[in-house]
């Protein structure tokens, strides 16, 4: 049996993105930018201090096929904008040319950069979300999943991302230890999120400015006011973000940044996977 919030998100799919970005001025792709380069800046730097005698000056799109490649899942990724994001982020930059031979003799130019993404993994409970991915022509595979339980093997991501779906999973720690299974040894979980609020600023934004404003523009453009109101509620009953960070470190994370964006009204959260030296 489909539950109300699963059944509530497939009944926004279709004005998921356009509100989202109405209501937050268009900050939600400048905070979804802002992770995609920092994990990049991150990355790389651990790429060439891992190898030091492969690299030395070399830039990352000169290194050997394989070495800068990244398996991606966006965890609770509705529509796919976050795995977009990275992709776009990561696949920019610096190119070089490499003259290459194949097996009958022939040469050619490849162009590589300084990461290749595989296709990734966009995975939700909601099959509506879902739905939106393939007019978007992502090179992406959607799947169907509960974030908690998720089909895949130990180790078989680099890099999960998760926004704004985090306070939406039943049971925070249990996605937390999830991810972790399936995050391979340095790889990076990325949560951007709404959390409780906590100082007077967020507060008073959440508790009576977003009350007022956010399910009446939601009933206006989606007619579904109590999806907008369980929006204002979710983020109010979340954790805030010094606790949910704690629990990520039980969890065996290592925090290695936490952003505020504006004023508090969302952060964006970096933990790794150790192993790697």
């Amino acid at each position: 049996m489909k539950s109300p919030v699963r059944k509530m998100f497939d009944g926004i799919a279709s004005r998921y993105d356009f509100l989202n970005h109405f209501l937050s001025c268009y900050q939600d792709v400048l905070w979804r930018r802002f992770c995609c380069k920092r994990l990049k800046k991150m990355m790389g730097a651990e790429l060439r201090d891992e190898m030091p005698g492969l690299l030395g000056k070399t830039p990352l799109s000169e290194m050997p096929r394989g070495l800068n490649k990244v398996r991606l899942l966006d965890l609770c990724g509705g529509t796919g904008d976050f795995a977009n994001t990275f992709r776009k982020i990561f696949e920019s930059g610096r190119k070089c040319a490499c003259k290459c031979v194949s097996q009958n003799g022939a040469s050619r130019v490849e162009t590589s950069r300084d990461f290749v993404v595989d296709p990734a993994v966009i995975g939700d409970f909601s099959y509506g979300m879902l739905a939106e991915v393939k007019p978007k022509k992502i090179d992406a595979h959607a799947v169907q999943l509960d974030a908690m339980k998720m089909p895949f093997a130990e180790r078989q991501f680099d890099v999960i991302l998760n926004g704004f779906g985090m306070r939406n999973v039943p049971d925070a720690r249990g996605a937390l230890m999830e991810s972790y299974r399936v995050l391979d040894e340095g790889g990076y979980l990325c949560v951007l999120e709404f959390f409780s609020p906590r100082n007077l600023f967020n507060k008073f934004f959440y508790k009576v400015l977003a009350p007022l404003f956010i399910p009446v523009m939601g009933a206006f453009f989606s007619g579904k006011r109590d999806a907008y109101e369980y929006l204002v509620n979710s983020i109010i009953r979340f954790l805030p973000v010094d606790q949910f960070c704690k629990m990520a470190e039980e969890c065996g994370f290592e925090v290695r940044q936490v952003k505020m964006f504006d004023g508090g009204i969302s952060f964006g959260v970096f933990l790794r996977k150790p192993g790697k030296a």
